[in-house]
C-alpha cells in the first residue's frame, strides 16, 4: 500500500477519513466494483474533499465509519484490512455499489437532462456518403485501390453489353497490372428483378468474396450492393431488408466486404446512396433495399466512360438526375417527417429535405440546365458529359440523404407494368421503361399538384431551369413549374406521356394500385395524397404536350 506522503502532525490513530482523490474505480467484468486504494488516517476533511464526497452522493460525517457504510454497505474496522475487507465480502456491498452516484458508475446523475421531444416528428437528419474520386482516365488507379486494401479474391459486376466497352477494359486492365485475383459477373439484368438479384447474390455467396467491383449503371451498382448485403448475412430472407411494407425493411447490423463502385451512366448517382432498386415481379412493382450500411465505399467518377453512351441512354439517365434534384428540394422537410426514430439505426436514408441536401440539389439541378441538352445532342461535348457525371453524383448526394417523393413513387409502376415498350438505343432482350423515363414522364402533372405546399421552391426550379418569374404570381409557382418541365421535354425528344409508351386510362387502378406500396417516398411529398390524386395524377400524365 501507497505510503501517505502527508506529516504525522496531520494523522491521528482512531479518526478516520476517505481522502477522495485517491479513490480508484475499477471495473470487474460486467460489474461496477469501487476498490478504495487509499485510506488516510486525517485530521479534518478538507473543502475539496468534503465536495468530492457530495460529489459522490455520500453525506460529509465526522466519522469514518458511517462515511464507509453509507459508500460500502460495509462495517469498517481497521485500515489495513480495508482491501481484503473488499475482496472477501463484495457481495455485500455489490447492489449499493451499483446504485453508486459517483460518476464513473452513476451514470443517470451524470447525464445532461434531455429534453423532451415535442410530437412524433424527426428533430435530427444526418449525412451518409460514399467517397468521391473524380477525374479522366482515374480508373486505372482501382489495381491500386484494391492492392492497398489487401484484397485477395474480389467480385467484379457488370453486363453483357459492357463487358465489351472501354469502361470495363480499363478496369481490367487495372487489376492485371497490380495482379489481383477476381471473378467476373456479367449477367446482371438492366432494371434488375428479384430473381436476377437472387441470381448475383448466388454467385456472391459461392464466391466467398472479400471486395466488390462495380462497373455501370445503377442496375449494375445497385445489383452488387445486393449482393454484397446477403452474401455478408448468409442467413438472412430475401424479403427482410427490403423496404416495408412489401419486406420487413429490418436494419442492417452485419458488417459488410468493401465495394468499389465505377458509374457508366450519368444518372442514378447509385455510387453515392445506400439504395438498390429492383422490380418484383411477383407484384409488378419496383421496390428496394434502402441502408446507409450498403453504399459503396469508393466511388470512382471517370468521365471518359459517358463517351460511349448513346444519345438516349444518355437523355434517359439526366432526367433521372434532373427528378432526383427537383425531388429532393422540393420533399417534406425532415423536421414534419415521421415518426422520430426511438433509436438513430432506424433513422431512414431519406430523411426529407434538409440544409445540406438543398445545396447539392440545386447545384447538380444547375448542371442540369446549362449541360444536359448539349450532352444528349453532342457525344464529343466532354465538357457537357463530365459535368452531367459529376451532377449525377451532386444529386445522388442530395436525394440519398433527404429522398424523392411522387415521380419515383409514381415510375415504379409504370416500369413494373410495362407491355411491349422497348426504348431506342438499349441493347435488351425484354420490354422495359428506362428509370430515368418512367420518372419524368409524371413531372409536369406532379409538381403542378405539389407547389402549392412550398411555392418559392417550385419558382426557384423553374427559374434555375429557364422560366422568367419576373411577374410570376407565388400561387402560379406549380403551372409555371410544370410548364417549363413540358418545354424542357419537348426540345429534347421525349415521349409524348404514358399513352406513348403504351399505357391508357384502362391502367390507371393498377397503377395506382402498384404506387400505394411506395410508402418509403410517397410520405415525403410535401403534399398528401389520396388514391384519388393518384388517379388524376396518372391521367394527367397520358399526354404531355
Amino acid at each position: 500500500m501507497h505510503t501517505d506522503s502527508r506529516s504525522a502532525a496531520s494523522l491521528r490513530a482512531g479518526a478516520y477519513h476517505i481522502h477522495f482523490t485517491d479513490i480508484l474505480f475499477h471495473f470487474l467484468d460486467t460489474y461496477s466494483v469501487c476498490v478504495i486504494s487509499h485510506l488516510y488516517t486525517v485530521q479534518t476533511c478538507t473543502a475539496t474533499q468534503l465536495r468530492g464526497a457530495q460529489a459522490y452522493g455520500l453525506s460529509y460525517t465526522p466519522s469514518a465509519d458511517v462515511l464507509l457504510k453509507q459508500f460500502l454497505g460495509l462495517q469498517y474496522r481497521q485500515p489495513t484490512s480495508t482491501l481484503s475487507t473488499l475482496n472477501t465480502r463484495w457481495q455485500s456491498p455489490l447492489s449499493k455499489i451499483l446504485r453508486c452516484r459517483c460518476p464513473s458508475h452513476g451514470h443517470t446523475y451524470s447525464q445532461v437532462p434531455e429534453q423532451a421531444t415535442l410530437g412524433n416528428t424527426d428533430y435530427a437528419f444526418e449525412m451518409a456518403i460514399s467517397n468521391i474520386r473524380y477525374g479522366e482516365g482515374v480508373t486505372k488507379e482501382i489495381g491500386m485501390d484494391l492492392q492497398n486494401l489487401g484484397a485477395r479474391r474480389v467480385c467484379l459486376m457488370t453486363d453483357r453489353n459492357l463487358s465489351q466497352l472501354p469502361p470495363v477494359k480499363a478496369v481490367l486492365n487495372s487489376l492485371a497490372k497490380y495482379g489481383i485475383n477476381f471473378q467476373m459477373y456479367d449477367k446482371v439484368r438492366v432494371e434488375p428483378t428479384d430473381q436476377s438479384f437472387l441470381d448475383a447474390i448466388a454467385f456472391a455467396k459461392k464466391g466467398e468474396f472479400d471486395t466488390y467491383v462495380a462497373v455501370g449503371g445503377g442496375s449494375v451498382i445497385d445489383t452488387c450492393k445486393a449482393a454484397n448485403l446477403y452474401a455478408s448475412s448468409p442467413m438472412s430472407d430475401f424479403l427482410d431488408y427490403v423496404n416495408a411494407p412489401i419486406g420487413k425493411g429490418k436494419p442492417v447490423t452485419v458488417p459488410l466486404k468493401p465495394l468499389i463502385a465505377v458509374p457508366t451512366t450519368a444518372g442514378t448517382g447509385s455510387e453515392t446512396t445506400g439504395v438498390a432498386i429492383f422490380d418484383f415481379k411477383e407484384l409488378k412493382v419496383k421496390t428496394g433495399i434502402a441502408s446507409r450500411a450498403i453504399k459503396p465505399m469508393l466511388g470512382i467518377i471517370d468521365p471518359l466512360h459517358t463517351l460511349s453512351m448513346p444519345e438516349r441512354i444518355m437523355a434517359n439517365s439526366g432526367f433521372d438526375v434532373l427528378c432526383h434534384a427537383l425531388e429532393s428540394y422540393t420533399a417534406l422537410p425532415y423536421k414534419m417527417r415521421s415518426p422520430c426514430p426511438s433509436n438513430p439505426i432506424n433513422r431512414p436514408a431519406y430523411q426529407g429535405s434538409n440544409p445540406i441536401s438543398d445545396v447539392w440539389a440545386l447545384h447538380a439541378l444547375r448542371i442540369v440546365a446549362k449541360y444536359l441538352k448539349r450532352a444528349i445532342r453532342n457525344p464529343e461535348d466532354r465538357e457537357a458529359r463530365a459535368s452531367m457525371h459529376l451532377a449525377s453524383a451532386f444529386a445522388g448526394i442530395g436525394f440519398g440523404n433527404a429522398g424523392v417523393h411522387l415521380c419515383h413513387g409514381m415510375s415504379y409502376p409504370i416500369s413494373g407494368l410495362v407491355k411491349t415498350y422497348k426504348p431506342k438505343d438499349y441493347n435488351v432482350d425484354h420490354s422495359l421503361v428506362p428509370h430515368g423515363l418512367s420518372v419524368v414522364l409524371t413531372s409536369p402533372a406532379v409538381f403542378a399538384f405539389t407547389a402549392q405546399m412550398c411555392p418559392e421552391r417550385h419558382l426557384e426550379a423553374a427559374e434555375i431551369l429557364g422560366a422568367d418569374i419576373r411577374t410570376a404570381r407565388i400561387k402560379d409557382a406549380g403551372f409555371i413549374l410544370a410548364d417549363t418541365l413540358r418545354k424542357f421535354l419537348f426540345d429534347l425528344n421525349v415521349d409524348d406521356g404514358l399513352a406513348a409508351i403504351g399505357y391508357s386510362k384502362a391502367d390507371i387502378p393498377e397503377l395506382v394500385k402498384g404506387t400505394l406500396p411506395q410508402e418509403r417516398v410517397t410520405k415525403l411529398s410535401p403534399r398528401p395524397q389520396t388514391e384519388e390524386d393518384l388517379c388524376a395524377l396518372f391521367e394527367a400524365s397520358m399526354k404531355l404536350y
